[in-house]
């Protein structure tokens, strides 16, 4: 279709020159360039936070081919010697906002779980805040609050809420939190199996480009990949070798892209962060 600049045509000549559009340029043509491009499915990009590194570059990126992701935000240290969740990333996480991402908690300090006890409790190892490195017995209010504390500071940073879902750090996830999740408010949401990014892994081993070819391959319809924000231990770095091509491929396979707000599995759920009114209730899948 010929553009034309503004200005350079009146009203009335525009109207007259869109009345003589063939019916194959109407406005009605993005619409179905839109289902054509979905029809291998819907893949559901999803980022955790870490070094930060690639943080800018991964949100670029998605502007660029105008997609949607979910994040999944602990306060981890970045590779400008702040924290993810500090006021200094304040503006980022504002514009990940006004482009219409979602949010998730990761836990407050980056929280592994360890294992169920007996007592109803759940062994804990926090990543980072003051008790980095502890062994800790949490009770199910306490992993909700620790849940809860992205949220609060979220808020605190961009006025608002993040969506009910969460993450477990390392994937270590036991009955006893996914219950104390769920009875304060939040879904967990894992990753599909052909959805492990690999950016995790020693670049020597797992080469960009056999990473990138695996996911193009084997991503399905309903997937949910998971990558992070910048990983410290990896020296060839995914994202600015692998996302912009994952999603061209993906994009001429058919696959659409949305964030876990329109995933079947997580509509519906639950209302959002709530407080844990009663410690019984987390005990329910143990």
């Amino acid at each position: 279709m010929r553009i034309f600049p503004s200005g350079k045509l009146g009203l009335a000549a525009a109207l007259a020159l869109a009345a003589l559009m063939p019916a194959s340029l109407s406005l009605a043509q993005p619409a179905a360039t839109a289902a054509q491009s979905c029809s291998a499915g819907t893949v559901y990009l999803s980022f955790d936070t870490g070094s930060q590194s690639q943080a800018e570059y991964i949100a670029q990126t998605l502007r660029k081919h105008h997609i949607k992701a979910t994040f999944f935000m602990a306060n981890e240290k970045t590779v400008n010697g702040d924290y993810t969740l500090d006021p200094s990333w304040a503006p980022f996480w504002k514009s990940l906002v006004a482009d219409g991402h979602a949010f998730g908690s990761h836990t407050f300090d980056h929280v592994y779980a360890k294992r169920d006890l007996a007592n109803g409790k759940i062994e804990v190892k926090p990543q980072f805040g003051a008790n980095a490195g502890k062994l800790l017995a949490w009770t199910p209010q306490q992993y909700c609050d620790e849940l809860n504390r992205v949220d609060q500071r979220f808020q605190t940073l961009t006025g608002k809420h993040i969506d009910h879902f969460w993450r477990t750090p390392g994937g270590h996830l036991t009955p006893h939190t996914l219950a104390a999740g769920e009875a304060c408010g939040y879904k967990h949401v894992a990753w599909a199996e052909a959805g492990f990014s690999g950016d995790e892994l020693p670049s020597d081993k797992w080469p960009n480009q056999v990473l990138l070819e695996r996911s193009l391959k084997n991503l399905k319809d309903g997937d949910i990949v998971m990558a992070h924000l910048g990983i410290w231990s990896r020296k060839d770095p995914w994202a600015p070798a692998v996302l912009d091509p994952l999603i061209s491929g993906l994009e001429k396979k058919g696959f659409c892209f949305a964030t876990l707000r329109d995933h079947p599995a997580y509509q519906g759920k639950l209302t959002g962060p709530v407080i844990l009114n009663k410690t019984a209730k987390a005990n329910k899948g143990s």
